[in-house]
């Protein structure tokens, strides 16, 4: 646990030297958030996020948001009876992680983001330990097969996301349009992924992507501003995902020592739906979340998930 104990450490420092607007947030993932009997593949994720408001230097960007993220990932095959290494139709996997990044926000609703990701994949993760206790606190049977686990594999990993909006001058009130980007590179995961997103407003005009929860740029200079602000909308984002490389699938890049390992689907098609209500300085926001196939054998199936955000301004 001292590796939980170094990183919240490193976290809450960058919490108490920004002296700036900021939000701290929680994110869960968890696949019972969709169905009691749904526990297969992507089974849990946990995140902690802390950014903080920038100085924008340039006439084009409305603001740029510093973000440090700390989170962990954990896999697991269809069957938490997984003993019989032949039952394994996913490798089971952990993903502990640290991030930085920074995003910016333009004055046309363009929005780019950054990050680097620096962390772990396989027993050092302890996402064995957390699933252990986490499924004993609720009740249910320990999972069996950790011993097949992804081995132990160095996380070094780039990320950008570009969203652009389209179709300004038709819809802007009630209902809006991007295109959205999204590259991954590193020795976890090597792929991109591209389809359009929509916000449906639910109440009230939409706010501008600059100054919306969507992508986490709630934050002003003038926190009564902030505080006064109202969204309450729904989100869709479809996309066409490929996928060159996984280590939680395929192993590590550097050796072949991992007992369990699949060939990836490279193309697959993914989505999320989700809606997000925000008042005075809380943010509340739930997705639904589908994945296509992501490997090769007779079993696997897609799958999805549920994610939970709970955000809170300074």
């Amino acid at each position: 646990m001292k590796y939980y104990g170094m990183l919240a450490s490193l976290f809450f420092c960058a919490f108490c030297f920004a002296q700036k607007p900021a939000e701290i947030s929680i994110i869960s993932d968890n696949d019972l958030y969709t169905s009691p009997i749904n526990d297969q593949y992507y089974t849990n994720g946990i995140e902690l996020i802390y950014r903080y408001l920038g100085t924008a230097k340039n006439e084009k960007v409305a603001k740029k948001i510093t973000e440090f993220r700390l989170g962990q990932y954990i896999y697991n095959p269809q069957s938490v009876r997984a003993a019989d290494i032949n039952v394994n139709d996913r490798p089971f996997a952990g993903y502990l992680f640290a991030e930085a990044g920074i995003n910016t926000f333009y004055t046309n609703e363009s929005v780019l983001k950054v990050n680097f990701q620096a962390g772990v994949v396989g027993p050092q993760s302890y996402a064995e330990e957390f699933q252990e206790k986490l499924h004993k606190l609720v009740g249910y049977p320990t999972v069996q097969g950790w011993q097949y686990q992804i081995t132990t594999t160095l996380a070094a990993q780039a990320q950008a996301v570009y969203s652009h909006k389209i179709l300004s001058g038709r819809y802007h009130e009630k209902v809006d349009f991007h295109v959205q980007g999204e590259l991954n590179v590193g020795t976890i995961w090597m792929g991109a992924s591209v389809g359009p997103m929509a916000r449906i407003s639910l109440k009230g005009a939409l706010l501008p992507m600059y100054d919306s929860a969507l992508h986490g740029a709630a934050l002003n200079q003038d926190k009564e501003a902030s505080k006064a602000q109202r969204e309450l909308f729904l989100y869709l984002n479809p996309v066409i995902n490929y996928q060159n490389y996984d280590a939680t699938i395929l192993g590590s890049m550097f050796n072949d020592t991992s007992p369990v390992t699949f060939p990836l689907i490279p193309f697959r098609f993914n989505a999320e739906a989700g809606v997000k209500y925000r008042y005075n300085n809380w943010t509340y926001s739930y997705s639904f979340n589908y994945r296509g196939k992501e490997l090769t054998n007779r079993v696997i199936t897609s799958y999805y998930y549920g994610s939970i955000v709970l955000s809170y301004r300074l």
